[in-house]
């Protein structure tokens, strides 16, 4: 096969994985819409909202080292799927050991792009302010599209708030966003209507 012909063969099954990656649906529906939001929308989203925040408030972050780990921060899950945010030690065990192999996997399948898989590596160390950064928005974006939401996922997965804030008070830890999360949930506390009773809580989501 011509030179050519490979680069282009290489090409598509890059495409391919974009398209794997638009169609590993997450665990919310996607606001106002009768589906479930999908890893695509949701990178480009946090990716646009980080961009957004470190800009607004002057952030000293790496803009494109930011955007770079906004767009591969899920990329994995286009193989491993997505899972809850909720979740025992046993599932999340299970979790971290799928994702590994689907990093091996885009690996091997793209030797040709090796800074994708030293930013997918990077940002699963956690090693730098920009990862610490983008984890926390991640960890409060869904919250923010759920309200937005009507609170349509809390209830289908039944999620109270008590356990939003308990939850996502453990994980947010970049102090900014914290401070988005705390005026948040102050709202939030004024809408118990879009979350599940106590009482129904059968299930778990982000």
């Amino acid at each position: 096969m011509p030179k050519k012909m490979k680069h282009l063969d290489h090409l598509l099954a890059f495409v391919d994985l974009t398209h794997r990656f638009q169609q590993t649906k997450r665990v919310i529906h996607a606001t106002g819409e009768d589906r479930m939001e999908n890893d695509a929308e949701h990178s480009y989203q946090l990716a646009l909202v980080a961009w957004y925040l470190a800009e607004k408030h002057a952030l000293p972050l790496n803009k494109e080292k930011l955007l770079q780990y906004a767009l591969v921060h899920d990329l994995v899950e286009a193989y491993a799927g997505d899972t809850y945010f909720y979740r025992d030690a046993a599932a999340d065990q299970k979790k971290k050991e799928a994702e590994h192999m689907a990093a091996e996997r885009i690996a091997r399948e793209f030797p040709d792009f090796p800074k994708l898989h030293e930013t997918l590596a990077a940002y699963e160390k956690q090693g730098d302010d920009e990862a610490k950064f983008l984890y926390s928005l991640d960890k409060l974006l869904p919250v923010i599209n759920i309200y937005k939401d009507g609170g349509r996922s809390w209830k289908a997965h039944g999620v109270t708030l008590e356990m939003t804030a308990i939850e996502k008070s453990k994980k947010i830890t970049d102090p900014l966003i914290a401070h988005y999360l705390t005026d948040l949930l102050d709202t939030l506390a004024k809408h118990q209507d879009m979350f599940a009773t106590p009482n129904t809580n059968t299930d778990t989501t982000v």
